[in-house]
């Protein structure tokens, strides 16, 4: 298949469902061998979505994915999957960094555990993988890490502070976006000579996602998925040497490239 990733190898985290599943669709629609992974490996009445039917759908449109189960929270099992996703189809020149644990509730009852578990999910295991695929991008002299933030890594405004910001409990979910974004700016800095570009890219409104629904989020203002996905192609094919350190929107993105109106 030709297209803006033809001969590239993608890795998608979180493509069982939502934003990962929708990304992977896209980057094999532009031609990238994409490596799925998540920890839904089949269907289950459980859950919206596995890895397997996200296989069939790319495969049904005429693109190329393998399918990995893994739990990234775990350090031994990321290693696993890279090294599966190696043997297979090759070391990814793109990362996209979508899987993500999250748990919404006041800071003062935040149980340690899942504060530990958020961290590793939105900030080590990206970090992890990237790692990862550092050696074999530097060595061909390109590559292109894209991580799935939000605009909850935004300081709330205040005092005063609004209603949301006094109740929603996203104060563990903003602390690990925020430190996403950081990192993402630090890898694009110490990364630059290399050619590797590294950005995070957020939607501008929720998304109306499966994920989104058991947080209960996305009832109004929501975003069409289309935005991310084209956000996210831009990001991975980009220059890296004008395309890096972006922590982007989706909609002010789209409309600096000329996208959107």
């Amino acid at each position: 298949m030709s297209g803006r990733c033809a001969g590239k190898v993608a890795l998608v985290t979180g493509s069982s469902r939502g934003l990962g599943k929708a990304i992977a669709q896209r980057l094999a629609a532009e031609g990238a061998t994409v490596v799925l992974t998540a920890r839904t490996a089949e269907p289950d009445p459980r859950y919206d979505g596995s890895l397997v039917q996200t296989q069939q759908e790319i495969a049904d449109a005429g693109g190329t994915a393998v399918t990995i189960a893994a739990d990234l929270s775990d350090t031994a099992d990321r290693e696993r999957l890279f090294a599966e996703a190696v043997a297979q189809v090759g070391a990814p020149d793109i990362v996209v960094n979508n899987a993500a644990v999250t748990f919404l509730r006041p800071l003062d009852g935040f149980p340690e555990r899942r504060v530990r578990l958020m961290l590793e999910m939105h900030v080590v295991a990206p970090l992890h993988l990237t790692q990862l695929a550092i050696p074999a991008m530097r060595e061909r002299g390109r590559g292109w890490v894209l991580n799935l933030t939000s605009v909850g890594g935004d300081l709330p405004p205040g005092p005063p502070f609004s209603e949301f910001d006094r109740t929603a409990g996203f104060g563990i979910y903003g602390t690990a976006k925020a430190a996403m974004n950081r990192m993402t700016k630090s890898l694009a800095a110490e990364l630059y000579d290399d050619g590797i570009a590294v950005n995070a890219a957020a939607p501008t409104n929720p998304v109306a996602t499966p994920g989104a629904g058991t947080l209960d989020l996305a009832k109004t203002d929501t975003e069409d998925i289309e935005l991310i996905t084209r956000t996210a192609l831009e990001l991975c094919t980009g220059d890296p040497s004008t395309v890096t350190g972006r922590i982007v929107q989706t909609q002010t993105f789209l409309r600096e490239i000329g996208v959107l109106s």
